[in-house]
């Protein structure tokens, strides 16, 4: 078992051992025991109630963070004529067709999202075994398979995160820095949680929200009373 340090053994002696918090309680916490260095971010871990393996069960989608992500975002778009045009008006920071993809085959890989229209599908698709693993595959699902570019791009850059339940039933997502305050961070996490409820599958049964834990990039995870959410969303 890895050693904690000093900091980090502090900030879990204000956790308390199995207690489930409410939403406020967890958002507080997390920000007035930041104390690293650098802006930590804050991450959300959600167990759902559903079998991945079973595709009536996915759970895929993405929502535009009230507040961002306090990052910027770096934006690539496939695209060409009129559309490469409206991507880089609207803020993409790189745009292209083939030329891209070449690139991309050669190794190059200096971006963090990617959008692409309808029918560059056919060529991007070449990229799936090197854009897939690293989530970087454009998918209409989450919106980054559109004719509507400028405002996919407009949205990456304004903080939409895409998140996907993993095999163990776990939505992991980053929801902002510390430096945000309780206030940004607390309504970050209700846009994400209604967004995730909203998706639920008609096949889950029983209880689909099963536990909630929200912590930083160096501290402890602070456990959040799935109920409480479900009372804050009303």
């Amino acid at each position: 078992m890895p050693k904690r340090g000093k900091t980090y053994l502090a900030v879990k002696e204000k956790v308390q051992p199995g207690r489930r918090y409410n939403l406020k309680e967890a958002v507080d916490i997390l920000v007035g025991t930041g104390r690293a260095k650098f802006d930590e971010t804050v991450d959300a871990a959600i167990r759902l109630g559903v079998n991945p393996k079973h595709a009536d069960q996915m759970v895929r989608g993405s929502v535009v963070l009230p507040n961002g992500l306090g990052k910027s975002v770096k934006v690539l778009v496939f695209a060409k004529g009129e559309k490469e045009k409206e991507a880089l008006e609207a803020g993409a920071d790189l745009t292209g067709s083939d030329d891209l993809i070449e690139k991309i085959k050669g190794g190059w890989l200096d971006f963090d999202k990617v959008i692409a229209t309808p029918d560059m599908m056919g060529s991007v698709g070449k990229l799936g075994k090197i854009l897939g693993p690293r989530g970087l595959m454009p998918n209409p699902k989450v919106g980054t398979v559109t004719f509507d570019v400028g405002r996919a791009v407009k949205e990456l850059k304004a903080g939409r995160v895409e998140f996907r339940v993993e095999k163990a039933g776990i939505v992991h997502s980053p929801v902002g820095k510390v430096s945000f305050g309780s206030d940004k961070l607390y309504e970050n996490l209700v846009a994400l949680f209604e967004t995730i409820i909203k998706l639920k599958p008609a096949s889950s049964k029983g209880t689909y929200m099963r536990s909630v834990c929200i912590s930083t990039t160096m501290g402890p995870g602070v456990k959040i009373d799935p109920v409480d959410i479900r009372n804050a969303l009303r």
